[in-house]
């Protein structure tokens, strides 16, 4: 019988020494060692070690080789100590407790959201029934929140049709003029006149075009929005502003003034109370409308506006009962090239105006407005025109023709 080298036997698996690590402790050690690790080697055969590292090895060929590779190079990794690693222990394979860890805290939060949004559409479901839950919650919400409600924006041309009814609000008040009215969310006075961008139009220069506009801006506040001409007073600003050389055109106003008579009534330009029987509540006007320019003749410049002005009312001798007056304009001014016109450079000229008045009396003319209180006897004649709402801009002023005063639906 010969004999074999112990070198030279087969490797036979009845031969070979228990491990002395485990696989895990095995691959870490290998992979610290292709990593620069310096830690000394642990026993094992030599067989088992050039498989382990021929799988590693294996691995990251084909980590390599995968889309987008750079394997675990890929993802960030948080820098951190673990439990029995040293402060000089390099980042890497080592740290994967920690990757897991931060890959567990992003599932957390996918899961997280999931449960935010159920949550989110359950809460939105909830406010979509009862929106006060969380008006209720924000600055200046709950119920007095009606009192200073979103404006409304700019408008820049007529609307499709009249605004919605003010659903449980209640009527006016000292304090709260305007509640129950689509005026609330108006624009008070004259910040409420918003003038459109200008540009050169008929040979008349941007300058000219900025200038008309600007004066019907202050021909309408005036003789709208000036508390002393509100209060009965004589529109002596508005007057200043129109042209002297405009034929009849201040005769005939200034007459008006003196000697009011239904064809010749002042109100159709000027917006004034008798002051002995109502004066305003309050030192607001709600204003609604907009203002366009267009070309007239070579020379000419036309600024048509239409505004709507909303006057809370109370008697002049006491009393709490509020009344509101609606009153829509409708009016065409002209500023002439003093050059080509005969007229006076800066002045208005009025080409065409139209007056509709809401809650006033009617068949009156004395030169005022007159409110209609319920508890008051009629002044006027009764109403026998159809009904109206003072607050349908949809149709242009004097669209509908009839005859007589007619009844509102609202104020």
């Amino acid at each position: 019988m010969s004999t074999v080298p112990p070198d030279e036997r087969p490797d036979d698996a009845s031969d070979r020494p228990s491990p002395s690590i485990s696989d895990d402790e095995l691959e870490s050690f290998l992979r610290e060692a292709a990593e620069g690790g310096g830690a000394p080697a642990p026993e094992e055969p030599s067989a088992r070690a050039r498989m382990v590292t021929a799988r590693l090895r294996a691995q990251e060929e084909a980590a390599r080789r995968a889309p987008g590779g750079g394997g675990r190079g890929k993802w960030p990794r948080r820098k951190r100590r673990t439990a029995g690693a040293s402060a000089g222990t390099p980042e890497g394979w080592r740290t994967g407790p920690a990757w897991q860890e931060m890959n567990g805290t992003r599932t957390r939060r996918r899961r997280a959201g999931a449960v935010i949004g159920v949550a989110l559409a359950v809460a939105l479901a909830a406010v979509a029934v009862r929106p006060s839950l969380v008006t209720d919650r924000l600055p200046g919400g709950g119920p007095e929140a009606a009192a200073s409600p979103t404006p409304l924006p700019a408008e820049t041309a007529l609307p499709s049709g009249a605004p919605g009814q003010v659903a449980g609000a209640g009527g006016p008040t000292r304090e709260r003029p305007f509640r129950g009215s689509p005026a609330l969310r108006w624009a008070d006075g004259a910040e409420a006149i918003e003038l459109p961008a200008a540009k050169a139009v008929a040979g008349m220069s941007k300058a000219d075009v900025e200038l008309a506009l600007r004066r019907t801006k202050e021909f309408l506040v005036a003789a709208n929005l000036d508390p002393a001409v509100i209060a009965g007073g004589r529109p002596e600003k508005a007057l200043a502003l129109l042209d002297p050389e405009a034929p009849d055109l201040l005769p005939d106003l200034r007459r008006a003034l003196r000697e009011p008579t239904r064809e010749h009534d002042p109100v159709g330009l000027f917006s004034r109370f008798a002051p002995d029987d109502v004066r305003l509540a309050g030192d607001v006007v709600k204003v609604r409308g907009h203002m366009s320019f267009a070309a007239g003749d070579p020379g000419e410049i036309e600024v048509h506006a239409d505004y709507t002005f909303v006057y809370p009312l109370v008697r002049s001798g006491g009393g709490d009962h509020v009344e509101r007056t609606i009153v829509r304009r409708d009016i065409t001014t002209l500023l002439l090239d003093p050059d080509r016109w005969i007229a006076t450079r800066g002045k208005l000229a009025i080409k065409t105006y139209n007056v509709e008045t809401y809650n006033n009396a009617c068949e009156v003319y004395d030169g005022y407005l007159h409110p209609v209180f319920p508890e008051a006897r009629a002044t006027g004649a009764p109403a026998t025109g159809p009904a109206a709402d003072p607050y349908d801009r949809s149709q242009a002023v004097g669209a509908t023709e009839h005859e007589g005063c007619g009844t509102v639906t609202r104020t």
